[in-house]
């Protein structure tokens, strides 16, 4: 697949669906189908996209595919998205101030 767009990969909701299903626990095909509600041959097409981008794994189990989350991407999205957290938290503890500040003028 070459290199991926994790976020082109979990733009669509249904992917997004299936992690937050895999957060849990490991699931065979059919709990997901069960889960989502979706025809399996339109599952099984967004679990290839996520094992292609290595968001999911798959291991068989007797006759079954038992699907996992993968960690490192979501590790590698957190450690993109990590400066701008910082930036929100610096803007809410500022705003946070200022009100403080607000309510102890109005006090006096």
């Amino acid at each position: 697949m070459g290199r991926v767009d994790a976020f082109a990969v979990l733009a669509e909701p249904t992917r997004r669906e299936i992690l937050d299903l895999l957060r849990s626990s490991d699931r065979n095909v059919g709990q997901l189908v069960a889960a989502i509600g979706l025809a399996q041959p339109a599952l099984s097409k967004h679990l290839r996209v996520l094992r292609e981008a290595g968001f999911v794994s798959c291991r068989i189990a007797a006759q079954q595919r038992i699907y996992r989350i993968e960690e490192r991407p979501l590790r590698a999205l957190d450690g993109w998205i990590a400066p701008y957290r910082l930036l929100w938290t610096r803007h809410l503890d500022a705003l946070e101030r200022h009100l403080d500040d607000q309510e102890e003028q109005e006090g006096q």
